[in-house]
């Protein structure tokens, strides 16, 4: 595609359509494509999480209530009549609805032969349920009802807790189906009608007014304009297009009116492709094993091992039957810590929302926890390590000061629509320079501009001029040009009076947060669609690793795949384009002033655009991950002095672990986990 002389290099007007991106309604044929299910399904067994665990933690108190150890804690004494029976028929309610979803997993741990916390849970229950329930109907023992009851409440907001940190993935592909406008304006026999996009065929011609988005990809026919494809291709500076230049649906007509004619349709647009890409990364990544999951698979096998061993032990030695089975359901039940079952979920509550109140949105959560290994950091340039706005980064003045040379070709481009003029016209207004009337204005066709200011003529001009006329530049403003920085030329009465260059402007911030994580040991690389020049400029000015220029949309998530073969590799960006890279890397982080596609498709967001806020999100991940490592040796370490008591190791000492103390234990573990994770800072 060609760049332009003096050509409409500027990103104007970029960020104010990134706001409205996700506004366009995905209506028609488009609304349908690809739409994630896996959100919805998630939400539901969350929300299924939550109704049980209230209506089984109502039904605790009256359990709690008629439990004998609770009444002798409390001093009170709630007896009648069949008052057994009411406590078995409200603790068979919590125990079949509280615990149906532990039960459904058990069943799917064993088809996958790989038991876990779910059958940890499932046998302690069921072992406290049908050895409570044998004593109500007649054998020797104590109840464990209030024991199964809790057990349940709190394994049931364990596991909402989890599920509502891990939901928010996969609404990528919605966003991106919204990025096209709906209608076109087909011209038919002269006359433009309004159609539906899915119902152009390759051959027609659409009119493009201007502010509006292009429906497809096609070839202008008739009229020039600039085109805006940042949002696609991380352009930083608006295309100039003329007939036979190809335009991509999805970016935006900013000043004249085009005909295109339509090429390619529905699954063929480059859009649609890239919402393949998507798709295909998203469902490739793989999802890492939970710790407490490990952790929870050998508790089972522990536990299971545990608790046959105690009875059969106890039997051998002559104790009767009330007394062996007692011993081994107090091991079961002692086993199933409540502090496992929240030791990751509760750490991940305070780190989502200490993230949140940070302007950071963690989405993946095992993304997340994949940050602390982080190697490198592969950024995106326009908008993300630079302002994605066009602007002036430097004046050399060979007459008068740098204000004089901008204020004069201020004064001259004052009246322009072209965005080099916007820029230099925005730069002297931030610097408070008066503008001057200019007189005899003419417009020099594809070259510059000519006018008279106080009777001296003056001309803001292009490379191109200057080198048809034999003017010598100077160093100085080669070296811009050779940053790749848009160079422009005041001449007064002919002579050279200064020189303006502007570019797509680094951002304060840029330079801190890579001097950060290369001090942490990650290495600091730059993926761009811009040219080799200003992404050499950028570079050097931030000091990174390594970059990489002139990368096509479809191409950076092969250049990430080819970074994650060296490195566990995060992707900072923020454009459309960007998408299928944030997918692909082992954590995508979106900067928040982006598109919502590129929101959608990240791990975290970082909502206040800084990049800083990238150091930020890997020193809370490893923080994190040493809080559920302090949990998980807690809740499992608590285990091994629990069970051999339980099981009636020190009998002979007199020392003998009631199911109550047991469940006072396994309680007051639960409690120090969630003092614990609370003092993650």
């Amino acid at each position: 595609m060609e760049k332009m002389d003096h050509g409409g290099e500027h990103g104007h007007g970029m960020h104010e359509e990134k706001q409205d991106m996700g506004e366009q309604g995905a209506h028609g044929g488009h609304g349908d494509r690809g739409k994630p299910h896996v959100h919805d399904h998630h939400k539901m067994m969350m929300e299924d999480f939550k109704k049980r665990f209230y209506i089984s933690t109502a039904l605790t108190v009256p359990i709690l209530l008629l439990s004998p150890l609770i009444q002798r804690l409390l001093g009170i004494s709630i007896a009648f009549p069949g008052d057994g029976l009411v406590l078995f028929a409200l603790s068979s309610f919590v125990y079949f609805y509280g615990g149906y979803p532990f039960f459904k997993g058990f069943f799917e741990e064993l088809t996958k032969t790989r038991p876990g916390m779910m059958t940890l849970i499932s046998v302690a229950i069921s072992a406290a349920y049908i050895y409570s329930s044998a004593v109500v109907f007649g054998l020797e023992g104590k109840y464990f009802f209030w024991e199964l009851a809790t057990l349940i409440d709190i394994m049931l907001l364990g596991h909402y807790i989890e599920m509502k940190s891990v939901l928010g993935a996969s609404r990528a592909l919605e966003e991106l189906v919204k990025i096209m406008p709906s209608t076109a304006h087909l011209i038919r026999n002269g006359e433009v009608e309004e159609v539906p996009v899915e119902q152009l065929n390759p051959g027609d011609v659409v009119l493009i007014r201007p502010g509006e988005k292009i429906p497809v990809d096609g070839i202008v026919v008739e009229g020039e304009s600039y085109v805006d494809e940042s949002m696609l291709t991380g352009e930083s500076r608006p295309v100039t297009k003329k007939p036979g230049d190809e335009v991509i649906g999805g970016s935006v007509n900013m000043e004249g009116s085009l005909k295109v004619e339509v090429k390619k349709t529905g699954k063929e647009t480059y859009l649609s492709q890239i919402i393949e890409l998507v798709r295909q990364a998203q469902e490739s990544k793989s999802r890492t094993q939970d710790l407490a999951n490990k952790a929870a698979f050998y508790l089972t096998i522990i536990a299971l091992s545990a608790g046959t061993i105690t009875f059969a032990a106890w039997i051998l030695l002559g104790k009767d039957l009330a007394f062996a089975v007692e011993r081994a359901v107090t091991v079961m039940v002692i086993s199933c810590p409540h502090a496992l079952g929240l030791a990751v979920p509760l750490v991940v509550a305070v780190s989502t929302s200490l993230a949140a109140q940070n302007g950071l949105l963690i989405r993946n959560r095992q993304a997340f926890e994949r940050t602390k290994e982080l190697q490198a950091v592969v950024f995106d340039k326009t908008g993300t390590l630079t302002e994605g706005k066009f602007g002036v980064t430097d004046i050399i003045a060979f007459t008068g000061s740098e204000d004089e040379v901008l204020r004069i070709a201020a004064s001259m481009e004052m009246h322009s629509e072209h965005p080099i003029a916007r820029s230099i016209v925005e730069e002297a207004e931030k610097r408070g320079l008066k503008l001057e009337e200019v007189e005899n204005f003419r417009a020099i066709p594809g070259k510059g501009i000519e006018a008279q200011i106080g009777g001296t003529t003056y001309m803001v001009v292009s490379p191109g001029y200057l080198r048809e006329k034999g003017i010598e530049a100077g160093e100085e403003a080669e070296k811009l040009a050779a940053q790749g920085k848009t160079v422009v030329y005041l001449l007064k009465d002919s002579e050279l009076a200064g020189v303006i260059a502007l570019a797509d402007r680094v951002k304060p911030e840029s330079r801190e947060a890579v001097e950060k994580l290369k001090k942490m040991g990650i290495k600091c690389m730059m993926l761009t669609g811009d040219n080799e020049l200003v992404a050499k400029w950028v570079a050097e000015e931030l000091g990174l690793d390594e970059y990489f220029a002139e990368v096509l949309p479809h191409e950076k998530a092969e250049m990430v795949a080819k970074v994650q073969e060296k490195y566990v590799t995060a992707m900072v960006g923020d454009g459309i384009n960007d998408a299928p890279a944030l997918a692909q890397a082992d954590v995508g982080i979106a900067i928040g002033a982006g598109t919502d596609v590129a929101i959608e498709t990240a791990d975290i967001i970082l909502v206040r655009s800084d990049p800083r806020d990238v150091v930020k999100i890997v020193e809370l991940s490893k923080k994190t991950y040493a809080k559920m490592i302090q949990n998980l040796i807690w809740a499992t370490g608590y285990n091994s002095v629990a069970i051999p008591l339980a099981a009636g190791v020190a009998y002979g000492l007199g020392i003998l672990l009631t199911p109550a103390i047991g469940a006072a234990l396994m309680s007051l573990s639960t409690v120090i986990v969630a003092i614990n994770a609370r003092l993650l800072k």
